[in-house]
């Protein structure tokens, strides 16, 4: 059973601007709700027992959001409200969870990762990338159940168009192995369209070995000079670890675009 599960949070929210030049684009409210709470959600439901923030001092908001017992126990000692006392007592459930470590430097997720290491315990873990959101059906739990079945490394995948591979980290596939699920042959990091094995992504769901440090330990930096997952992830690839790309059946959100941000307030006020 995968009982932890990582989120990287440190990365600046550039495509956000101007919003998170004063606000983390984590805490920005998606139909009234903070973007991050929907990740949270999903990890509880797929049994997840552990959850690590990835942050850096720039996002020092994010923790604060978790620890703000003062605030709430005024507020509500001068108000007794039954909403507000329901939203203390479910980040009360969330702070229990949830451990923090830091990147204070933008090195890339696989350096975020790396940042981890000393608190991943079991043979697999989760790592969730909070622009992504999957509505209507758990795609973390479908995941694990692929993970069960096949004993292995799973990613979720999406086709994308064309024109927009190198947003992604692109598969090329080898063979279909259960209904959703393939093994993945090559995944290359944000392709140019030319170089591009397929149109089908990794999305922001991946379920890891614990190996897979010990590759970020020793990995040269890639493009735009960061560390990334994905070059770890081929380098186990390349000494026949499994990794299986999992075609997810919920609705998928882009939060990380201002036009994906508005459009996914619009889309989840209609689920």
């Amino acid at each position: 059973m995968i009982k932890q599960a990582i989120i990287p949070l440190a990365g600046l929210g550039t495509r956000l601007l101007p919003l998170t030049s004063v606000f983390a684009k984590e805490l920005l409210p998606i139909n009234g709700k903070p973007g991050i709470e929907y990740i949270l959600e999903e990890c509880i439901d797929a049994g997840v027992k552990e959850i690590i923030f990835i942050i850096s001092k720039k996002k020092m908001m994010i923790k604060k959001y978790f620890y703000s017992d003062k605030f709430y126990k005024n507020v509500i000692k001068k108000k007794k409200d039954p909403k507000i006392i329901e939203e203390y007592n479910k980040i009360l459930k969330y702070k229990k969870m949830i451990k923090f470590v830091y990147q204070n430097k933008p090195k890339g997720t696989g350096d975020a990762v790396l940042k981890t290491k000393k608190f991943i315990k079991d043979k697999y873990f989760l790592m969730l990338l909070p622009d992504d959101l999957i509505m209507k059906h758990n795609c973390s739990k479908s995941m694990i159940s692929a993970h069960k079945k096949h004993k292995s490394s799973v990613m979720a995948s999406m086709k994308v168009e064309k024109k927009s591979v190198s947003r992604w980290g692109i598969y090329n596939l080898s063979k279909k192995v259960s209904k959703n699920n393939f093994i993945i042959k090559e995944v290359v990091e944000k392709p140019t369209i030319k170089n591009a094995p397929s149109n089908k992504a990794v999305i922001g769901r991946y379920i890891l070995p614990k190996t897979i440090f010990d590759k970020l330990l020793n990995q040269k930096p890639g493009k735009g000079g960061e560390i990334h997952i994905t070059d770890a992830i081929q380098s186990l690839i390349n000494e026949n670890e499994k990794f299986i790309a999992h075609n997810f059946t919920g609705k998928y959100l882009d939060c990380g675009t201002m036009n994906g941000f508005i459009k996914s307030n619009i889309e989840i006020n209609k689920l």
